[in-house]
């Protein structure tokens, strides 16, 4: 009666979360040669590396449990009075893993001992949920490095590995599917703590640890255990590398360069073909070991640690991607080359003059005839010089001249492209004794890329109209957990955690004033250069068709999104006869504050409409295109303009779930 009043204060009064545990477990029997139970048998599983010590006895049935095991390789034994002492060796403990090790012991003195050193069969007698588990992911063949093999992030991504289970699909930085389920519907545990990325999940590598971090990766499918619950479609289980008693590390680098690639065809350069420069690197280091400071501090069988650090660095120039830019007559108002040498009579205005392909009409001159309104052309095509408008020409002015005298495709401008992943982790590990241990681990993801044609609509305008945004993604994790053997049959485990991700898509240019640079009123908050789009006929970067024009300027606003989660877990396992009970709760907080800048300097439209005819209320005439956005865009003629004020929302959600299993044997 007195362990169940403990076990029940100890459930109710722990702050929790659902005991996500990233532990093993061995359990078994005791018995005798005639087949007999033997209680109260002493028993420890060692860990072989640290040399740590989980201890454990049997019960009156013979059933014994040692729960909380973390991954790695161990050795079991067993002491009975009267019995010889038994030892298991090769036990090598998984994520999430049960192993049944039942024992036979042997008339003797405690003194002599049995040695079993087979491994443990694969056969998974003790549970019915199917997993897959991966150890020494750094020597897999399937971790690709650059954007299009891991994710915007580059860097080496640990998720990769889900290629290799059956029923599976993934795509990097995009989705992820197992068994049929919705897509990016998985949870996801670092150090048995929940570190799912609430709000893009498809994104998991924003917050991903370094691949030689990592002891093993556990992906379950389907019949989770009770604590395991919350899980969707999969529950993805990491477990990282802690250090020993032997000092151990290893260095890598995986790179990609110019010098290696083959030439661009029909190109010529003092050295050959033409070589783009493509750099990639993804390198780094990893060190483990005991705690050990010269006649200070003598850390073996007590303290250690396990540190990572894991860079990808990439640097391209980008020197293929066309741009549309105004020709030099189109930035004096002449647009008689917007009329195609073809162009035919596509009918007639009220007034009966023909109407010509690529005419452009002067909003100034609108009259009213039969009810309908009516513009006329510009002389040769072309806005007088007094007509254009001064915000106009201060930001086309800041619009490099074109390379060539095409209409279309006229510029290309080079620009390097760089993009840099840092990864640094470090686990220490803490024995206090035999019945309590400590474990912190902690974890920095961060990536920086200015410019990018990834995801970063760079395009190689110069500042401040370049459309780049760029990428800045910053998050950290922090894991403590508490192990106490309050009895050799009840086990307390108590964890908590931290997980915050931000992420920025700054402009280069982060002080421009529009009222100040180029006269514009209305904006509220100077920060980015003005979203200016359309001046393009198709309105995209670099597809301009037909007469040419201009492509979008400016960033079109940021958006600076957090995700802040503090976890916390509780777990109590109780052997007891041919049971073994186990109990948590899970609290988890998710705040998700969120600023966006958009259209805080203004984002302005044009189109052909307003160079075109009013009452066709088109610039469409029998598929063919008359008026021009780029006049419009120099009269200061706007088709649609709005300015917004920053908005910063707040969302978030609370969690909360308790669990109770029993394991009957």
């Amino acid at each position: 009666m007195r362990s169940i009043t403990v076990l029940l204060v100890v459930f109710l009064f722990a702050v929790a979360a659902l005991a996500q545990s990233d532990r093993g477990t061995i359990t078994g029997t005791v018995g005798d040669p005639a087949g007999a139970v033997v209680a109260e048998a002493v028993i420890e599983a060692r860990n072989v590396e640290t040399g740590a010590v989980y201890p454990g006895a049997s019960t009156a049935s013979g059933n014994y449990t040692l729960t909380q095991l973390p991954v790695g390789a161990y050795e079991l034994s067993v002491s009975v009075p009267g019995f010889k002492k038994f030892i298991r060796q090769n036990i090598a403990i998984q994520v999430a893993e049960t192993l049944r090790i039942d024992v036979t012991l042997e008339v003797g003195a405690t003194s002599e001992s049995v040695t079993v050193s087979s491994e443990v069969s694969l056969l998974k007698t003790e549970s019915g949920e199917l997993s897959h588990h991966i150890d020494h992911l750094e020597r897999l063949p399937v971790f690709g490095v650059g954007a299009s093999n891991a994710g915007s992030s580059g860097i080496r991504n640990p998720y990769a590995v889900t290629q290799l289970i059956p029923g599976t699909y993934w795509s990097p930085n995009n989705t992820v599917r197992l068994n049929g389920a919705p897509g990016n519907s998985q949870s996801l545990r670092i150090e048995g703590q929940d570190a799912t990325l609430g709000f893009a999940n498809w994104a998991a590598q924003e917050s991903q640890p370094g691949v030689d971090a990592i002891q093993e990766f556990a992906i379950q499918t389907s019949n989770y255990a009770a604590e395991f619950g919350q899980a969707g479609g999969g529950l993805f289980n990491l477990t990282m590398k802690s250090g020993g008693n032997q000092f151990h590390g290893s260095a890598y680098d995986y790179f990609v360069n110019e010098a290696l690639n083959a030439g661009q065809p029909w190109t010529t350069s003092p050295k050959g073909l033409l070589r783009p420069v493509a750099r990639r690197n993804d390198y780094g280091f990893t060190l483990g070991g005991p705690v050990w400071l010269p006649k200070v501090y003598n850390g073996h069988d007590k303290t250690f640690f396990f540190f990572t650090w894991e860079q990808f660095r990439e640097t391209q120039n980008i020197n293929t991607q066309s741009l549309t830019v105004p020709t030099v007559a189109y930035r004096n108002g002449d647009f008689s080359q917007a009329i195609p040498p073809n162009a035919g009579n596509l009918g007639n205005d009220p007034l009966g003059r023909p109407i010509i392909e690529g005419t452009i009409y002067n909003p100034l001159t609108e009259k009213t005839v039969g009810g309908q309104v009516v513009r006329d052309p510009f002389l040769n095509n072309t806005i007088p010089t007094g007509q254009l408008d001064k915000v106009a020409l201060a930001i086309q002015a800041k619009i490099p001249q074109p390379g060539n005298s095409g209409l279309i495709n006229n510029l290309i401008l080079p620009y390097p492209s760089q993009r840099v992943t840092s990864i640094p982790t470090v686990k220490v590990d803490h024995s206090l004794g035999s019945r309590s241990k400590f474990s912190f681990y902690y974890q920095r993801t961060s990536t920086t890329s200015q410019y990018s044609p990834t995801l970063g609509q760079s395009e190689g305008l110069p500042v401040p109209i370049t459309a780049a945004r760029g990428t800045f993604i910053t998050s950290h994790i922090e894991r403590l957990n508490y192990d106490h053997t309050l009895s050799p049959t009840l086990l307390l485990h108590v964890g908590v955690g931290y997980q915050h991700n931000f992420f920025n898509d700054n402009a280069p240019v982060l002080n421009f004033d529009p009222v100040k640079d180029l006269g514009i009123l209305g904006p509220t908050t100077p920060r980015n250069f003005p979203t200016f789009l359309g001046t393009c006929p198709a309105g995209a970067p670099g597809t301009c068709t037909g007469r040419g024009g201009m492509v979008n300027m400016g960033p079109n606003g940021q958006t600076t999104s957090l995700m802040i989660k503090p976890t916390a877990n509780v777990s109590v396992t109780w052997v007891k006869q041919n049971h073994t009970y186990k109990f948590g709760a899970e609290g988890r907080t998710e705040g998700y504050p969120n600023i966006n800048d958009a259209r805080i300097d203004g984002n302005y439209t044009f189109a052909a409409n307003e160079t075109a005819l009013p009452y066709l209320n088109t610039a469409t005439v029998g598929g063919r295109t008359i008026g021009f956005a780029y006049a419009s865009f120099l009269l200061g003629a706007v088709d649609n303009a709005n300015v917004a004020a920053v908005s910063n929302p707040r969302l978030g959600k609370s969690q909360w779930a308790i669990f109770a299993q029993d394991t009957w044997k």
